[in-house]
C-alpha cells in the first residue's frame, strides 16, 4: 500500500466537469451523448469511482439527467460558462474533503491508476497540485487540487482571468508524468471524434 491509498484516498472528491457548452458536438451536452452503448459520462464514472470515496458532477444544463446517475449535481456559481475553471470553483465549494480531483466528462480512456499516482507526486513534492502529463504537454484538466486554494482560486476568476495553466503557476504545482499511457487523456469534441475512440476501445 502506498502512501497515498492509506491517506489521501478518503479526502478526494472526485468531479467530473460536464459544465461545457459544446461548441464542437453542435451545442450538445457532451457527457449525455451515447459512446458505447452508454452515455459517455457513465464511462467516467465506471472509471473514477473505484478511485475515490466522493464523486460529484458538475453541470450547468441538463442537471435533472445527471442527477439520474445518483451523485451529487453541482452547477458554476459563476454565470455565462466560465470555463473549467469555474467547476472547479463550484467543486472546491461544494467538497467536504481536502481534496478534488477534476476529469472531464469527455475522456472515457481514464487511468485506472490516475489518482494513485498523483496523490503519491502531491505527497512527495509536496504540492498543493499535481497535474497530469502525457509526455506532449500538460493536461490540465487532470489535476488533484487542495481545496484550500477555493479563495484564491475565487480571487483569481473575479478578477477576470480564466487560464488554467496561469493560475496553477501561482501555486505550488507539480506535473505527474503519464508518458507511458497518453491514450488515456483521448477526449471527444466532436462526432467524427466519439466514432473514432470507439473504434479504438473496441480493438483495445
Amino acid at each position: 500500500m502506498t502512501v497515498a491509498d492509506s491517506t489521501i484516498h478518503s479526502k478526494i472528491t472526485a468531479v467530473i466537469l460536464a459544465g461545457g457548452q459544446g461548441r464542437r458536438m453542435g451545442g450538445k451536452d457532451k457527457g449525455l451523448i451515447d459512446f458505447a452503448d452508454k452515455p459517455l459520462i457513465q464511462s467516467v464514472i465506471e472509471k473514477i469511482r473505484p478511485q475515490v470515496e466522493h464523486v460529484i458532477i458538475n453541470a450547468n444544463r441538463n442537471v435533472s439527467e445527471y442527477e439520474a446517475f445518483g451523485y451529487p449535481v453541482i452547477s458554476d456559481t459563476m454565470n455565462n460558462f466560465q470555463g473549467p475553471l469555474a467547476g472547479f470553483l463550484a467543486a472546491m465549494e461544494a467538497a467536504t474533503t481536502e481534496y478534488i480531483v477534476c476529469v472531464p466528462c469527455d475522456g472515457p480512456m481514464l487511468s485506472d491508476r490516475l489518482v494513485m499516482r498523483l496523490a503519491n507526486q502531491l505527497l512527495e513534492k509536496h504540492a498543493e497540485i499535481a497535474v497530469a502529463h502525457d509526455g506532449d504537454r500538460l493536461q490540465p484538466v487532470y489535476a488533484l487540487i487542495s481545496t484550500h486554494l477555493k479563495d484564491s482560486l475565487e480571487r483569481y476568476l473575479q478578477s477576470g482571468e480564466r487560464k488554467i495553466d496561469r493560475w496553477y503557476a501561482d501555486h505550488k504545482m507539480t506535473m505527474v508524468d503519464f508518458s507511458d499511457s497518453p491514450d488515456t487523456f483521448l477526449n471527444i469534441n466532436t462526432r467524427q471524434e466519439r466514432d473514432i475512440l470507439q473504434s479504438k476501445r473496441s480493438v483495445a
